[in-house]
């Protein structure tokens, strides 16, 4: 989820640097808004890693949205506001809406997605108008309740497209292939040209960070590598 979170804060200190009045809140038009026949199309970003643990635990804690403040970089907040129904295999709920916060420096700025988990399998979140990709038999668990609503992909409109989709692979019993894919669009061709030396960081930055993650928690409890997804608790064994 939020991918935006990662890349906000690196966009921001290049705008300030050639347009300060862009961080501003007005009520006056934003000058370098585009129309929308000159959006730019999305761009996909991908990274992988091949991690020494089983994969339940792995996925278990990616899907842990409520606990990606405690180590991602930049995010302040990350507060789950509805959860699916039990799914049919693990009979265990998982995030489905979510708002993230963001700060650095004196900036801080929200973010609603809805999020859809696969369990074992795939983690994605979307925002705004966008959609998953995943078939509703997939996350029926998801769709068990009301249809999740449409959030706006940012408040200020920078971003128009916005997908990132963790996919948890077993390849032996202690080895897991993760990969994630992020794809996003900007409002305008400036912040996509602005974005141009950070952007392709984004992904790696990110799976680096649950690397990091997913060794710290497996050392300190082994026992969480055994267990399955049944008797795994978002970061943490069920107790």
């Amino acid at each position: 989820m939020a991918t935006l979170k990662t890349l906000r804060p690196l966009l921001r200190s290049s705008t300030q640097l050639l347009q300060p009045c862009i961080q501003r809140r007005t009520f006056l038009p934003n000058p370098f808004a585009s129309s929308s026949d000159s959006q730019s199309p999305p761009q996909i970003l991908t990274a992988s890693r091949t991690l020494p643990y089983p994969s339940a635990p792995v996925y278990s804690i990616i899907a842990d949205v409520p606990s990606y403040h405690t180590f991602l970089p930049y995010c302040q907040r990350s507060d789950i506001t509805k959860w699916s129904a039990p799914d049919s295999t693990y009979n265990r709920r998982w995030p489905s809406e979510g708002v993230l916060t963001s700060g650095f420096g004196n900036i801080t700025e929200s973010f609603a997605s809805r999020v859809y988990c696969v369990p074992g399998k795939i983690v994605e979140s979307v925002g705004g108008a966008t959609a998953t990709s995943l078939s509703r038999d997939e996350i029926a668990h998801h769709l068990a309740e009301a249809e999740p609503r449409g959030n706006s992909a940012g408040s200020n409109g920078l971003l128009t497209h916005l997908r990132s989709k963790w996919t948890i692979e077993e390849l032996a019993k202690d080895q897991t292939r993760v990969s994630l894919a992020v794809e996003f669009a900007f409002s305008s061709p400036l912040y996509a040209a602005l974005s141009g030396g950070v952007a392709p960081k984004v992904a790696d930055f990110m799976i680096k960070a649950f690397e990091t993650r997913v060794q710290e928690l497996l050392e300190r409890d082994p026992d969480m590598a055994g267990a399955s997804l049944a008797d795994l608790d978002g970061s943490r064994l069920k107790r």
